[in-house]
């Protein structure tokens, strides 16, 4: 299942949410402010995003995330107008609930936006490292992801660290086996990071 980064300063909603999404087998990261969920956003698959925070609007916070990031994106919030709801949409949410909402339905719409933003990862032989390395990259395709959002993202469940060797040989393995499949490259900007593309050179 998912990593789903909660942006929901209410702490008594948040709570609710969380355990409903937990107890649908979801591992929850919760933020109560729009700058705490930029600084977990690495660690996320997915984002549940209210719009009235305590910082910034998630309108603000949205737009930010999608200057850097493809991540997929759900508002959740009283703001029910049709001028908000489109809005949210036109900066790039991939859907928009409105509260109060039934958790059913909330679970519900988190697995549909799960299985539209599926990346598809091509068939090569991979280990669990490079596979999920890859999916994050084509998950960000055409954005740069630092060292550091990469080694965040591949710290395991079980508390298995990718230290930064270790992510340069993974990075020189992944890139190799792309090269040998023709399924795009990894490509490295010295200070900045890597991007996969499916441009090959």
């Amino acid at each position: 299942m998912a990593n789903i980064l909660l942006v929901e300063d209410d702490l008594t909603l948040s709570g609710s949410i969380a355990l409903a999404l937990g107890s649908d087998g979801h591992s929850v990261i919760q933020a109560y402010s729009a700058d705490e969920a930029e600084a977990r956003l690495a660690e996320a698959d997915i984002v549940l995003l209210d719009v009235s925070l305590p910082d910034r609007s998630g309108f603000e916070l949205c737009k930010s995330i999608r200057s850097t990031s493809d991540i997929p994106i759900i508002f959740l919030t009283s703001f029910d107008e049709e001028a908000d709801i489109l809005r949210g949409l036109d900066l790039g949410g991939d859907d928009y609930i409105t509260k109060p909402f039934r958790l059913k339905v909330l679970l519900s719409r988190v697995r549909a936006v799960l299985r539209r933003c599926t990346v598809e990862v091509p068939d090569m032989e991979l280990t669990a490292v490079e596979q999920k390395l890859l999916e994050y990259l084509m998950l960000n395709r055409e954005h740069f992801l630092t060292r550091e959002q990469l080694l965040a993202y591949l710290w395991d469940s079980k508390g298995c660290f990718v230290n930064d060797n270790t992510l340069s040989v993974n990075i020189s393995r992944l890139r190799d086996k792309l090269k040998e499949h023709g399924r795009g490259q990894i490509i490295t900007k010295r200070g900045v990071g890597y991007k996969w593309t499916e441009q090959t050179s």
